[in-house]
C-alpha cells in the first residue's frame, strides 16, 4: 500500500507541476489594444482607419455609429472565418470589432484582442496572421482592459463573472425555426423592420457551416438593452472599450442564439465590480428579450 500510495502522490505532484507549466507558458492576455490617442475626430478617422484595414487584407463587414463621438468598424478575413468554422460555436469570433472614440480633442484608436477572443469562445486554430494584419494595418499598439498581469487562455476558457453567473456555453437560446434558411429569413426581416429596437450591422456567414454571425445594434427604443444606456453607465475608465459593441446574434442551423449579456459584458469589462454592475442589472433582461423579438420570437 506504502509503494501504491507514493506512486499515487508522484503522479499528483507530476500533473500539478506539468499543469503550472502549462499555464506559465501561455502569455497574458487582456481583452484590447490600443494603437492611437491622437489629435483629430472619429468623423475625420473613420475612412483612413476603413481603407487601412482593407489594404491589410480585411473585409470591412459593417461600420456601426452607437452615439456621438464613438464608432465601430467590424472586419473579418479568411483567417476568422476559417477559425470560426472549427468549433461548434466559433462563429461568435469571427469577427473583430476596431473602435474608434472621442476623448476630448482626440481619438483612441482600439481593437478586441483576436487571442482573448479566441480563448473566451473556445476556438481552434491560429490566429496570429490576424494579429499580424491589425498590427500592419493600425500599427503596433498597448493591451488595456484588465488589471495586471491579465488573464490566461485556460482562465478565459472558463471565464465567469462570478459564482452562479453564466459560462460561454450557457447561451441565450432565442428561438428555432423550421431550417437554417427559415431562421435567416426571420433574423433578415425583423432587423429590417427594427423589432426589438434593433439593427442590422453586419452578417457574415461561416463557410463550410450553416451558421451566420449577426451584429446588431441595441438603439434607444430597446430601452435599458440600448447600447448607449449600457455603455454610459459601465465603461468609465480613462481608454474605452468602446470595441465591446456591436452584440452578436448567431444563427446556427435553425436555431438563433446570443451569447448571455452577464457573459458577454463580463468578459468585455473583466474588471467590472459588482457595484458598477447593478447600475445594468435590468439589461440582460432585456437584451434578451430585444434579440428574441429581432430573431422572430
Amino acid at each position: 500500500m506504502k509503494v501504491i500510495r507514493s506512486l499515487f502522490s508522484a503522479l499528483v505532484v507530476s500533473g500539478l507541476l506539468f499543469t503550472s507549466t502549462v499555464m506559465a507558458e501561455q502569455p497574458w492576455l487582456k481583452p484590447y489594444t490600443l494603437t492611437s490617442n491622437a489629435k483629430g475626430t472619429v468623423a475625420e478617422q473613420v475612412k483612413a482607419t476603413e481603407a487601412a484595414l482593407k489594404s491589410a487584407g480585411f473585409e470591412v463587414a459593417g461600420t456601426y455609429q452607437p452615439y456621438a463621438g464613438a464608432a465601430v468598424i467590424s472586419v473579418t478575413n479568411d483567417n476568422l472565418k476559417g477559425a470560426a468554422a472549427k468549433t461548434e460555436f466559433g462563429g461568435y469570433g469571427a469577427v473583430i470589432r476596431v473602435a474608434l472614440t472621442q476623448a476630448g480633442d482626440k481619438v483612441q484608436v482600439s481593437y478586441m484582442n483576436p487571442e482573448w477572443m479566441k480563448a473566451s469562445f473556445r476556438m481552434k486554430g491560429d490566429l496570429s496572421a490576424t494579429s499580424a494584419a491589425l498590427t500592419k494595418a493600425l500599427g503596433k499598439g498597448k493591451v488595456f482592459g484588465s488589471e495586471d498581469p491579465g488573464w490566461k487562455a485556460d482562465q478565459l476558457a472558463e471565464f465567469h463573472f462570478t459564482v452562479f453567473m453564466p459560462y460561454f456555453d450557457d447561451p441565450y437560446e432565442l428561438v428555432s425555426h423550421g431550417s437554417y434558411d427559415a431562421a435567416i429569413k426571420k433574423v433578415e426581416s425583423g432587423l429590417a423592420a427594427g423589432k426589438g429596437g434593433t439593427a442590422k450591422i453586419f452578417r457574415v456567414d461561416i463557410p463550410g457551416k450553416k451558421q451566420t454571425l449577426y451584429g446588431v445594434a441595441l438603439n434607444k427604443s430597446s430601452g435599458s438593452a440600448g447600447d448607449e444606456h449600457i455603455m454610459t453607465r459601465i465603461d468609465n475608465t480613462e481608454i474605452k472599450q468602446t470595441a465591446h459593441l456591436p452584440y452578436g446574434l448567431l444563427v446556427s442551423g435553425n436555431n438563433v442564439y446570443a451569447l448571455h449579456a452577464k457573459f458577454r459584458i463580463a468578459n468585455s469589462f473583466p474588471d467590472l465590480t459588482m457595484g458598477t454592475f447593478f447600475k445594468i442589472d435590468d439589461a440582460p433582461d432585456a437584451i434578451e428579450k430585444a434579440l428574441a423579438t429581432a430573431a422572430g420570437g
